[in-house]
């Protein structure tokens, strides 16, 4: 029975979970404004203990790898690329915006819409894509400048669904309309990592431990702090 670790810290919302063949087990959940790798560990120890596992029982290791947080991706990175050096595990990475997707699309079963997760990247600007129910992607993951015309493509022939914490900026450019809805609260979710994640782990589909690299998504430049940080 495959035992996933999965660590989220693309926002300020940080979390780590456990799942046992593609089932959760235990999750924490920090809403916070900055995680810290100190916050992270301390978590992870607690779900391993409170569950009555040990490290060594895992057998992978999921991170979000973006896009979002500069400091937070790095952070879940560094962590998760720890653990599977040290514990000779792989590693499975999840796109942030995929989970959350994920975490939504539970709530409209059995309806056709289209998925857009929105994660603030400062000003007028969110990290997005377009999502159908089959969480195949409608529209690629971009940094968007967002205005009245966004997204007016998709809103002819479909009913889009608005959620992240980039989406409250973007609900007042839009006139009220039956094919659109906003859902607030909605953050990334370890939950949702460790869930999209059990399939590839199944797959053997595995990143570079050496190598990987967050998907940052735009280049971070000096202190213009166009990103969450």
């Amino acid at each position: 029975m495959s035992l996933i670790l999965s660590i989220e810290t693309s926002t300020k919302v940080c979390s780590v979970a456990l799942h046992q063949a593609g089932l959760p087990v235990a999750a924490t959940h920090f809403y916070i404004e900055k995680a810290t790798a100190k916050l992270v560990t301390v978590a992870i120890e607690e779900i391993m203990a409170n569950s009555g596992h040990r490290l060594a029982d895992l057998d992978a290791i999921a991170v979000a790898k973006g896009p979002g947080s500069y400091t937070g991706l790095r952070i879940g990175t560094a962590t998760a690329k720890g653990l599977c050096f040290a514990l000779q595990k792989p590693l499975v990475a999840i796109g942030t915006l995929e989970a959350m997707a994920a975490g939504v699309r539970r709530f409209y079963v059995g309806r056709s819409h289209l998925f857009c997760p929105m994660i603030d990247a400062r000003r007028m600007e969110v990290y997005c894509a377009l999502f159908d129910d089959e969480l195949n992607l409608a529209s690629p993951v971009e940094a968007k400048v967002l205005d009245e015309n966004s997204f007016s493509d998709f809103l002819v022939d479909n009913h889009v669904v608005f959620f992240g914490d980039g989406a409250a900026k973007f609900r007042p450019k839009l006139l009220p309309s039956p094919r659109v809805s906003f859902i607030d609260g909605v953050w990334p979710s370890a939950l949702q990592v460790g869930e999209r994640a059990y399939p590839l782990f199944t797959k053997a589909v595995f990143e570079d431990v050496e190598t990987f690299e967050p998907y940052y998504l735009k280049e971070f430049v000096g202190t213009a702090k166009t990103s969450l940080t």
